[in-house]
């Protein structure tokens, strides 16, 4: 019974449909497809208003390549204490901008707040000798499995963007934030401040496909050439773009996010005061006491431990094809011992 990640996950039968139908006859190459013409426009309808967008096929290279085209290499790029290109994507941000620095800022719950961020701001003495803040990221929902408001992401870009900085959105699991917020993707993303955002589809049902897509073109000036220059230009680009034309325009993706959702929060009740987080999207993060990981997992429960090992927490990630019996058995643990 898996609950160590969202990427566990199979395809959607709706995106191996997809595949499918792109898999006859030949196509040009590099992007020059009939799929990968259409994608920005449906990336546009999708968000509610003109896109740049480029497929990639690793939400590291998307978020590391698009914070690149933001960040020159003697910027800085803050992040939340926790965000995933901290801890998670072995210095690709770094290496993709050519040694950008990335700066830390408290978070509580993985939200970074926007008087946070002011605060590291304003403590920075900017001269020649120091690296210059050049973008913000957030990761939506977040590392902790909380989401941001549009109210949140709106205080944070008004402070990035009053200091000229850009404001990148992680979108890993983009699709849950969505569903919880019962919000619509322009609402979470530009008409919130949002510059450029990696779209997420790996984990809710695509097969190693993501999107970077730039809500001002203008910014998307090299982008194409980092991409190359990275490796990430397929050469048969039309089955990531058939992928993403099924997420954007078919009638599964926000459903499988929304039963994810839906799941995690019957566990959550399960666990009542183990939570360690408020359950948000489809992660859970559980305090254990000693003996109770190893019980769990005799049972037959595979998850994470999260953070030190001396702080017994793990995290529980429900995915889109989650069996219901699965979660079932995980409720009726945890609540054995409530």
């Amino acid at each position: 019974m898996q609950f160590l990640s969202d990427n566990t996950a199979p395809a959607a039968p709706q995106v191996l449909a997809a595949l499918c139908a792109a898999n006859h006859g030949s196509a040009r190459a590099y992007g020059d497809d009939d799929w990968s013409r259409r994608l920005e426009a449906a990336f546009s309808q999708y968000f509610e208003h003109p896109v740049r967008a480029f497929p990639v096929s690793t939400g590291t290279a998307a978020n590391a390549l698009a914070l690149a085209t933001l960040t020159p290499p003697y910027g800085a790029i803050l992040a939340s204490q926790d965000a995933h290109v901290v801890h998670d994507e072995c210095g690709a941000c770094e290496l993709q901008s050519g040694g950008a620095r990335l700066t830390r800022v408290p978070a509580e719950q993985g939200r970074l707040s926007a008087a946070a961020l002011a605060q590291v701001l304003d403590d920075q003495v900017l001269s020649v000798h120091c690296v210059q803040p050049a973008a913000v990221t957030i990761t939506q929902a977040t590392e902790c499995g909380t989401v941001y408001r549009p109210s949140d992401i709106a205080a944070i870009a008004g402070v990035a963007h009053a200091r000229g900085l850009k404001l990148h959105m992680d979108g890993a699991r983009f699709a849950n934030a969505l569903a919880h917020l019962n919000a619509t993707p322009a609402a979470l993303t530009w008409q919130a401040g949002v510059d450029v955002l990696s779209f997420g589809a790996t984990k809710n049902g695509a097969l190693s496909a993501e999107a970077v897509v730039f809500f001002d073109g203008r910014l998307a000036r090299d982008f194409e050439l980092r991409r190359k220059r990275a490796a990430h230009l397929l050469s048969k680009m039309r089955y990531v773009s058939a992928q993403l034309l099924a997420c954007l325009e078919g009638d599964f993706f926000l459903p499988n996010a929304a039963r994810a959702n839906r799941l995690a929060q019957q566990i959550a009740g399960a666990a009542g005061a183990r939570l360690l987080f408020p359950v948000e999207a489809n992660a859970l993060f559980l305090k254990l006491l000693p003996g109770e990981a190893e019980a769990l997992r005799a049972q037959g429960f595979e998850f994470h431990p999260w953070g030190a090992p001396r702080q017994g927490a793990a995290r529980f990630v429900v995915s889109w094809d989650q069996s219901q019996s699965d979660v079932d058995a995980l409720c009726r643990a945890l609540a054995a011992w409530n």
